[in-house]
């Protein structure tokens, strides 16, 4: 079963994504703030990350960028999630190496659909 690591902050986020992605069987790992996620995503080698984008310690942006130019991390598809729906969120995501970009509140068939085409 594909392997998601979620880098999310917010715990209400967190547990029901996790729960609802668990039950469409991917095998699920959570990182609270960007650091732990590059850390997490460098050592278990997930097949996917889900990123929220702001974070503390080091948001996902940065986080991104440091995956993206690892070897042994930059071929791990990432799909930033964000609350920031501005004009250019998107291209910013996918300029920082983000694979694709699905905004908050999550809308999981769309989300799950974007999961699917990465894997």
């Amino acid at each position: 079963m594909p392997s998601i690591l979620i880098v999310e902050d917010n715990e209400m986020n967190r547990d029901m994504l996790s729960r609802r992605l668990k039950r469409k069987g991917f095998d699920i790992s959570v990182a609270v703030d960007g650091q732990q996620g590059v850390v997490m995503a460098s050592h278990s080698k997930p097949d996917l990350i889900l990123m929220d984008m702001s974070l503390p310690i080091k948001d996902g942006w940065t986080a991104t960028r440091e995956l993206k130019e690892k070897a042994g991390t930059r071929d791990i598809k990432i799909i930033a999630l964000t609350a920031h729906a501005m004009e250019g969120d998107r291209q910013r995501a996918l300029g920082a190496g983000c694979d694709d970009y699905d905004t908050k509140p999550i809308d999981l068939k769309r989300l799950l659909g974007k999961i699917e085409a990465l894997l």
